[in-house]
């Protein structure tokens, strides 16, 4: 055999002096082997370093893989890698391996990583849906049985479980915070696109907090941003109104990051801010970030109980399991409104 070469089957059973079919058995344990031919062929495997093709084997005999297949839209969101984290904490004590993959909140770059998922034959789907994107082609492998699961964001053409954040509640208490420490110009920076999920419910919150202190909604204060560059270009336009907000609040955690390095860069340190989702050494920035914390492991965890309940055998009806955020108090949301706005 080359040396740059996998070993195969035919390898093991030329090793052994047997066919091919004969290790099958033996690896496999679905036909009779004598005590001494298993020894040989296991033997063998071990000396040669042969790997059996799971999925080839998977496909040939009908059987799932003991894979979950994993799409999230950003591999460096920190937000999105402890999800995937506490989902493989979660399903490794099952024998079940995450295959992950990023979608970029692309539609036609999410159907091909699920296609590749699904012929793969994996035990569980997970999903973190793209804007715009149509989950109705999963409807006969979810009928089939397959466990399909959405996070974060709740599908579109499919009836299935999901597992999401309370975006609206914890924006609205974000928002709130602001509010009774005498801001009431207030600025939004949220996600693009505009018809992200998370967005549109994050700014419902918002509008909400303001409309039950009786603060009129002001569309100038509304922006959005992809990146940190582009939320801190929005900051630095929300600054330079002429009549401009005494506090922000940001959509999410990369959002965050641009907005505290546009309000350093301006040496503007009267600005309160809050923060949706947590951001890492939050609380070593000066002043500490205020924020309305996600619980990603959660997320994860109840992503993988339920999946795993449906491999089990729940057969119930599909649901949304919302889970709770919490406001962290640690300084920059405290920042009072100036004694002018007050007057």
């Amino acid at each position: 055999m080359a040396a740059n070469r996998r070993p195969t089957l035919a390898d093991v059973a030329r090793e052994v002096g047997v066919s091919a079919k004969t290790v099958s058995r033996v690896l496999n344990e679905d036909g009779p082997a004598s005590a001494q031919t298993r020894e040989q062929v296991l033997a063998a495997v071990a000396k040669l370093g042969f790997q059996p093709n799971l999925m080839a084997r998977n496909i040939r005999v009908g059987g799932p893989d003991t894979t979950i297949g994993l799409v999230i839209p950003d591999l460096g969101n920190p937000f999105f890698g402890a999800v995937a984290r506490s989902i493989e904490d979660t399903v490794r004590e099952r024998g079940l391996t995450l295959l992950l993959g990023s979608s970029a909140d692309d539609p036609d770059r999410e159907r091909a990583l699920t296609d590749k998922f699904l012929a793969r034959r994996v035990s569980i789907l997970m999903v973190v849906p793209s804007v715009g994107a149509d989950h109705s082609h999963l409807k006969t492998h979810r009928t089939a049985g397959l466990p399909v699961v959405f996070l974060d964001r709740p599908g579109v053409g499919l009836s299935t479980d999901s597992v999401v954040s309370s975006n609206r509640a914890g924006a609205q208490d974000g928002v709130a915070h602001l509010i009774t420490h005498g801001h009431r110009r207030i600025g939004f920076v949220g996600d693009l696109p505009t018809k992200l999920y998370t967005r549109r419910e994050r700014l419902a919150g918002y509008r909400a907090a303001l409309q039950e202190a009786d603060i009129p909604y002001d569309r100038s204060l509304v922006t959005d941003a992809h990146d940190q560059h582009g939320a801190a270009a929005a900051t630095s336009q929300l600054l330079g109104l002429a009549d401009p907000p005494t506090a922000l609040f940001a959509g999410n955690n990369i959002v965050a990051l641009g907005i505290i390095t546009e309000l350093a860069h301006s040496d503007r340190k009267d600005v309160a801010v809050v923060a949706f989702d947590d951001v890492e050494l939050a609380e070593a920035l000066e002043p500490a970030l205020t924020v309305v914390a996600q619980d990603p492991e959660e997320i994860g965890r109840s992503a993988a109980a339920t999946a795993l309940a449906r491999v089990d055998g729940d057969r119930s009806r599909a649901r949304t399991i919302t889970v709770p955020t919490r406001l962290i108090v640690r300084g920059s949301g405290e920042r009072p409104a100036p004694v002018l706005q007050e007057a």
